[in-house]
């Protein structure tokens, strides 16, 4: 799988694990030098509390585009270390 944004591929890996129709890849297989820490956060009551990168690469930015659980609940385990996308980026086969 491949996440693009901006015509980057950011992330990619043969190795994402689905949940929500999202496709989680590993934290390592994500580009460290388009990412932004963000402040933003926000609460799945399965899931628990997500934390969010934005993207910036090339004079282009999309605020809050990754998010990932820094420390998952016991049911959303399989997502631990892995990131998502959402927003204006692409994922593919």
């Amino acid at each position: 799988m491949k996440a693009v944004w901006q015509g980057i591929v950011i992330a990619e890996s043969d190795d994402t694990v689905v949940v929500e129709g999202n496709h989680y890849f590993p934290r390592t297989a994500l580009r460290d030098d388009v990412l932004v820490p963000s402040d933003t956060t926000s609460v799945c009551p399965w899931k628990g509390t997500a934390s969010y990168y934005s993207l910036a690469a090339e004079g282009h930015e999309s605020a809050d585009a990754v998010w990932y659980y820094p420390q998952p609940k016991d049911a959303a385990k399989q997502i631990t270390d892995r990131v998502a996308f959402w927003r204006d980026v692409e994922v593919t086969a």
